[in-house]
């Protein structure tokens, strides 16, 4: 089997919180003078990876940290009731079932993803949920997972949706499928040339041979 290792990032990638987030970060926005995101916005936004998008609502790079702990911190009371992406409830047992690792790493916080876990009551499938408060940290995270459970990194694959999330793989050595169905746009991933694109949650299925 070419990849016995499936790593996933959580938001956007197995679960839908994409207007959630922005509703979150208008609220903070209204409280901090910052620039709100309108639906309108979102075609364009999506383009953009984290620093750009930062850079486009004007956001330095000190306030980052406070934002995104006080996003979190808000989304909690709230992860339990959001939906899977469309496809992830049928396709995660499936792979699951063929894989020794199944895990999830994320800059959302381990207490979120647990909730909603067990909300939709997928926690039994994991073996491990990682999080790292770093918007830039998760190259060093996958190191240290595959250290961890002693993961052959050649057959390692990490699954997510956002620009970061290939460039992470990449400096950790870690091959990295990006999908279209969260926050970047499809043209925003393919431009940082994944191993592999895919459309729909169902395709997950056919990269393991």
């Amino acid at each position: 089997m070419k990849h016995n290792a499936l790593i996933f990032d959580f938001d956007g990638t197995i679960a839908d919180t994409l207007m959630e987030g922005v509703g979150i970060y208008n609220t903070m926005a209204e409280e901090y003078g910052l620039l709100k995101v309108e639906p309108a916005d979102l075609p364009e936004l999506r383009n953009l990876s984290a620093a750009g998008l930062f850079r486009h609502l004007g956001i330095s790079a000190h306030r980052v940290p406070k934002l995104l702990y006080r996003g979190t911190r808000m989304l909690r009371g709230r992860i339990a009731n959001l939906p899977l992406i469309q496809g992830m409830a049928e396709t995660l047992p499936k792979l699951r079932s063929r894989v020794s690792h199944f895990g999830i790493l994320t800059s959302n916080s381990v207490d979120n993803v647990g909730l909603f876990l067990q909300s939709h009551r997928l926690d039994p499938l994991f073996t491990f949920v990682s999080s790292t408060s770093k918007l830039s940290g998760k190259s060093k995270h996958l190191k240290s997972i595959r250290k961890s459970y002693n993961m052959d990194r050649s057959k390692m694959l990490y699954i997510g949706d956002e620009i970061r999330d290939i460039r992470a793989a990449k400096k950790a050595g870690v091959a990295v499928a990006a999908v279209a169905w969260g926050f970047n746009s499809k043209p925003a991933l393919e431009a940082e040339q994944p191993d592999y694109l895919l459309s729909h949650p169902d395709e997950l299925d056919l990269l393991l041979g």
